[in-house]
């Protein structure tokens, strides 16, 4: 990995003129479309994002939780070979963290032959022992995977983390996409990008197809915490676009070990809850009991084989941070296979080595908390203070095994609107990995951007906004 940022579009920094084949068609309507033309299009984006109400709450804020996120008129443009390379690699990559899960809640072959530390596993906060001895349909845990993927300057694409919880952002990838068409539609003429209007249709055919045994017509609900999440739009979004019902733990009751869900018409059952509340909350009986956002016997339900939740309980321990570095090795271990796409090099600072090495060079690493989300809980060495550093070497030093390290990467950047014309900005890129019956990853994901200039945290809590993301069916 070098220091130099690779530039999505451009064959060469400071060349604007020197654009990559797959960008060519896009960057000449760009050149010939006025500027006004262009200004009127961004604003008339930003007037619909409102109208629809696309927003997430930034936590922490005083002044109001709703914020528009910020789209981006450019898009990101990948070319077929390469997203055949990514393809592949992110189905292996799910594969092998599904058998993981199986694997640590079942016989626990990685542990016993020393692949992965016993602790690290066992021991984790996020692994729920209630799930030990489950079997579930098609050995299956994490249905919904976003596999967070950054490019760094020498061009190569490499996983930055898994989201296998409750990982969110595809709303915002399928109305990227609607937005582009309805403002753009000529652009779509010039090149064949591949769709990613089909995801709905794909994420309920995967849903149904891990119903229990014996659902013939299984019923989907969507199940959110309610209106004052972060992604409740998505919620709604998603159960509005498959045709589902979105329910709240309130409209649930549990009948001998049986989901139903209250309507009009009385009781219906459930059989898959897609749910985007986290573990904690999903069952008082058995986690919180303090907890308003569940259902009592949820647990019960599910142990008896009578619903399916997406994705599985306990899906946490193969996300954790202090995990991924063990992520190659789990390719080998199930699959005995090379991994396709590569880790970031990563330091685990449980080990003695690692630690004084982090804490000699804070001032040029990476450091996560094995339990952070959202670029909370993270330290970017060049771009802290002294103070900031010092203060950070203390938190490392009260618990090392809680925070990895990485190299500060060279993202690659992508042409952006900024407020004094276009300029590169970081990128990295969500795509979306559905794994039931079979796996399917619609082509594409969610792309976000790195506003500020300089700055590498591309998440929107953090001030990051998206762009649509182009998948070409065929190589330019």
């Amino acid at each position: 990995m070098t220091a130099s940022f690779f530039d999505e579009m451009h064959l060469q920094a400071g060349q604007p003129e020197a654009v990559r084949p797959h960008y060519r068609p896009f960057h000449d309507w760009l050149q010939g479309t006025p500027e006004p033309r262009i200004a009127q299009k961004r604003r008339e984006a930003e007037l619909a994002f409102h109208r629809v109400g696309i927003t997430f709450t930034v936590y922490g804020e005083k002044s109001g939780t709703e914020r528009l996120i910020p789209f981006d008129l450019i898009p990101r443009i990948i070319p077929a070979h390469e997203w055949a390379t990514l393809d592949a690699g992110l189905r292996q990559r799910v594969l092998a963290l599904n058998a993981f899960l199986a694997d640590v809640y079942g016989a626990q072959r990685i542990v016993e032959t020393g692949v992965i530390p016993r602790e690290l596993v066992l021991f984790n906060t996020q692994y729920r022992p209630e799930m030990r001895g489950l079997t579930l349909p098609g050995g299956i845990y994490a249905h919904i995977a976003g596999i967070d993927v950054v490019r760094a300057g020498d061009g190569e694409f490499y996983v930055l983390e898994d989201n296998l919880r409750v990982p969110s952002g595809v709303s915002y990838m399928l109305e990227n996409r609607k937005m582009m068409m309805r403002l753009f539609p000529e652009l779509f003429a010039r090149q064949s990008v591949a769709p990613v209007d089909d995801y709905p249709d794909a994420l309920l055919d995967i849903l149904r197809s891990v119903a229990p045994a014996g659902s013939e017509e299984p019923t989907v609900a969507v199940l959110t915490p309610g209106a004052y999440n972060s992604a409740y739009y998505e919620h709604a979004f998603l159960a509005q676009q498959m045709g589902v019902e979105l329910v709240e733990g309130q409209d649930l009751i549990v009948r001998d070990d049986t989901v139903y869900m209250r309507t009009t018409r009385g009781p219906q059952r459930v059989h898959v809850l897609y749910r985007r509340i986290d573990d904690d909350f999903l069952d008082p009986e058995v986690f919180r009991a303090d907890s308003m956002l569940g259902v009592p016997g949820l647990m019960r339900a599910y142990r008896a084989g009578r619903v399916n939740l997406a994705n599985a309980i306990g899906t946490g321990v193969a996300d954790d941070k202090s995990i991924y570095p063990y992520v190659p090795d789990m390719i080998r271990f199930y699959l005995d296979e090379a991994p396709i796409l590569n880790n970031v090099p990563t330091w685990k600072l449980r080990e003695p080595e690692a630690l004084k090495y982090a804490l000699d060079h804070l001032d040029e690493l990476v450091v996560k908390e094995t339990q952070g989300a959202g670029g909370y809980g993270m330290l970017i060495g060049p771009a802290s203070t002294r103070a900031e550093i010092e203060e950070f070497r203390q938190r490392i030093l009260a618990n090392p095994a809680g925070y990895i390290a990485q190299p500060t990467l060279a993202l690659s950047t992508c042409p952006t609107f900024v407020a004094a014309g276009i300029a590169p900005r970081h990128v990295d890129l969500r795509p979306y990995v559905l794994s039931g019956e079979e796996v399917r990853i619609v082509p594409g994901g969610l792309t976000r951007v790195a506003l500020r200039e300089g700055s590498l945290v591309v998440n929107s809590s953090q001030g990051g906004g998206t762009k649509d993301t182009w998948v070409l069916e065929e190589d330019a």
